[in-house]
């Protein structure tokens, strides 16, 4: 570790321009250049405050880790459809959206619930699912850091923290927006928006609206999808240190025939194939569902005691019901000319979570240095309900040249109706303390601490036995943290270092968790060094950042070599890596954005079970983990109303397995779009995607891999006024 950490310090260094003397006597700061309007939205914006690395309002250049921000002018011109589209944006990021998984990401050598997805800053302990993609309409950024940061959003993010912030209305404007588009596969989607101030005076209240419908026939055969997504936000500003604010947010989906994935050709080993004339075809039942409803409330007050104490309050509410109605498994068969289609399944989610936060920023001075101090109290209270029906064995075999999907009850056995499994109630308290103090005018200190009382109770709705009691619970008592330096070697250059601690939930997630998983098993402990730099070079024409890490994950379930049928809570999985991002005006007319993340996971202890036998899988890659993901988007102005803009994705290989037996090759995606002014504030665009019709998965099972969109265009028309 130490090792590590001295080599990559003086290898920060050496990333620090050229141009820039670190001696201060000496120290000749050049001009900034202003180029255009579209460089305030463009870039890594290192010098915006934002909420995803601190709680203390500071910006990413200068919080000690990485911390990326995909704003809303990024969204819209990457074409993102939806929030897991956005995560494409942050270096070393992938997700996947397969309907078991739908909220699937990998970061930094973690998956699944290692790495926290939250909404608004609201943790709902059920990331796999809850954070399936959503239309990207709604959303006003994105924001993310990497590794450990319990000490910000509680259990979970070992591998890193994500939020996605809706839009709300703003006191400062007035307008009306909409965008209408159609693209391949018949899909389409009508969005609008408006920001308006009602009235004048020493009350105002400020109206946000935005709403998105889309459809689509999916890429596969007798799939459709149909979203409507909407946030509806009221602000009262009653005096200019009083405010409260409003919202509401509903999303309705509906998936007929969701496709599950690909059935990969026998025999499986080594590098999984697939027949790519069959690539678009669906073997769930004709009447396969999956359908979600999701609402939230948000009330937000916020009080500006003086102008250096701001007192916020944000009490908030989620509700949805999920439901799921498919034949989930496709294989074939030895010789490859019949698919088995098995694994009914028939699935309801209830899920309520309501919580309270209160948060106290106070700006002050120790010893006449610059302290900044953050207090807060949370509470959440989470509860879901499962109703499982499962036939595992198989229903039937079918030519995949010519057969008929069948019906989800003609499957034998399974008939209509839920009956609750278990109900998950999970109580947390949380009390965090954030201060940065200016130590002298170069160097920063940072420093959180976060200390969370869980209860867990569980209640068994089935028959009761030993191994599945009627009740039973659990208390964790996790307390995680960061220290972190920032040395600024010139105004537009620093350099930094952290550690950090994370803990989460050794196998699945709390608010599913079994009687297995949790029985007298203690949180994983996690923990990350990282070591990076942040500047601007070329005249401020171009800003970058590097970040070197390590993380370790240790009391991770692992099977009980000597018992096969019972888990221990000794394993390990660590990951050490690197990511770089940047951003260059070329020219005045060229932009050129770009990240690359290159990363060495493994398990340094973790013991699987085969066939009733534990086996050893020290040393292998998690499965879908990428070690380098790249990205690359060049955009043109070539004329006063013309825009050109071409982009590039390579993802890494990765392994299916964790005997890493089982591989997917690597893939590279590349698009482009054209785009045309027809008036100020109105954009005529028309963007392709995959244009060299790769075929390749975006997430990968021990039999299926869930195939990514083919090639693929769409023309938009969007207007603001």
């Amino acid at each position: 570790m130490k090792e590590f950490f001295l080599r990559s310090t003086g290898a920060l260094l050496l990333c620090a321009p050229a141009s820039y003397s670190l001696a201060q006597d000496t120290l000749e700061l050049p001009a900034l250049e202003v180029i255009g309007t579209r460089q305030t939205a463009a870039g890594l914006q290192l010098d915006v405050p934002v909420e995803a690395g601190s709680r203390l309002g500071i910006t990413p250049r200068e919080t000690p880790a990485s911390v990326s921000v995909v704003n809303r002018e990024q969204i819209t011109a990457r074409g993102a459809e939806n929030t897991q589209d956005i995560l494409a944006s942050i270096p070393g990021v992938t997700a996947a959206a397969p309907p078991g998984s739908a909220g699937f990401i990998s970061w930094r050598g973690f998956t699944g619930s290692q790495v926290t997805q939250m909404f608004n800053g609201i943790a709902l302990q059920y990331d796999a699912i809850a954070a399936r993609p959503v239309d990207s309409w709604i959303y006003d950024r994105v924001e993310a850091i990497g590794g450990a940061s319990s000490f910000l959003n509680g259990s979970g993010g070992v591998g890193g923290s994500v939020n996605y912030i809706s839009k709300l209305a703003d006191p400062n404007q007035s307008f009306v927006e909409g965008r209408i588009k159609y693209g391949s596969y018949d899909s389409r989607e009508l969005a609008f928006g408006l920001n308006q101030q009602l009235n004048e005076g020493p009350v105002r209240n400020t109206l946000r609206l935005d709403v998105s419908q889309t459809e689509s026939n999916g890429y596969v055969d007798r799939e459709e999808r149909s979203a409507f997504t909407s946030a509806l936000s009221l602000r009262t500003d009653f005096t200019p240190q009083l405010s409260h604010t409003l919202a509401l947010e509903y999303q309705n989906e509906q998936v007929d025939s969701p496709y599950w994935g690909t059935p990969v050709l026998q025999p499986i080993g080594g590098e999984m194939k697939i027949d790519e004339s069959r690539r678009f075809e669906n073997y769930n039942v004709e009447d396969g569902r999956y359908e979600q409803r999701v609402r939230w409330l948000r009330s937000i007050t916020e009080y500006w005691v003086s102008d250096h104490t701001r007192l916020r309050n944000t009490f908030y509410h989620y509700n949805t019901e999920r439901n799921y109605r498919n034949l989930e498994r496709y294989t074939y068969t030895a010789d490859n000319s019949q698919i088995s289609r098995s694994g009914a399944y028939q699935q309801r989610h209830d899920q309520e979570v309501n919580g309270d936060r209160v948060e106290l920023l106070h700006n002050s001075r120790l010893f006449d240095r610059k302290s900044d101090w953050s207090l807060g109290l949370d509470f959440s209270h989470n509860v879901q309900t499962r109703y499982p029906r499962s036939i595992s064995g198989e229903f039937d075999k079918v030519d995949p040249d010519n057969f008929d999907p069948g019906h989800f009850y003609d499957i034998p056995g399974m008939t209509p109706g839920h009956e609750p499994q278990r109900s998950n109630e999970l109580n947390t308290w949380a009390l965090y303390l954030e201060n940065r103090t200016e130590l002298t005018d170069r160097l920063a200190l940072l420093t959180g601490l976060r200390h969370d009382w869980i209860d867990l109770q569980v209640t068994n709705h089935q028959t009761s036995s030993a191994s599945n009691p009627a009740k039973f619970g659990q208390t964790y008592e996790p307390t995680t943290g960061r220290i972190g330096l920032v040395y600024d070697l010139t105004p537009a250059a620093n350099v930094y270092v952290q550690y950090s601690t994370a803990a989460d939930p050794p196998a699945g997630v709390l608010t599913t968790a079994s009687f297995g998983q949790v029985q007298d098993i203690d949180l994983t402990t996690g923990e990350q060094w990282e070591v990076g730099s942040k500047f601007d070079f070329l005249d401020g024409r171009g800003s970058a950042t590097v970040a070197l890490y390590q993380i370790t994950r240790t009391d991770l379930a692992t099977n009980d070599p000597n018992n096969p049928g019972e888990t221990l809570p000794v394993g390990q999985q660590s990951s050490t890596g690197i990511e770089v991002a940047g951003s260059l005006w070329v020219t005045p007319k060229l932009l050129a954005e770009g990240n690359f993340a290159w990363v060495d996971a493994e398990y340094d202890e973790f013991n699987d079970s085969v066939g009733g036998a534990s086996v050893s899988r020290a040393g292998n890659t998690p499965s879908n983990v990428p070690d380098k993901v790249a990205n690359l988007w060049l955009t043109y102005d070539v004329a006063p109303r013309w825009q050109l803009g071409v982009d590039t994705r390579y993802v890494g290989s990765v392994y299916a397995d964790a005997a890493n037996t089982l591989s997917v090759p690597s893939y590279t995606l590349f698009g482009a779009f054209v785009g045309y002014e027809l008036a100020e504030d109105t954009q005529l665009s028309l963007r392709g995607r995959n244009l060299s019709d790769e075929v390749y998965a975006r997430n990968a099972g021990s039999t299926m891999l869930y195939l990514g969109a083919p090639r693929t265009f769409e023309v938009a028309l969007q207007t603001r006024f």
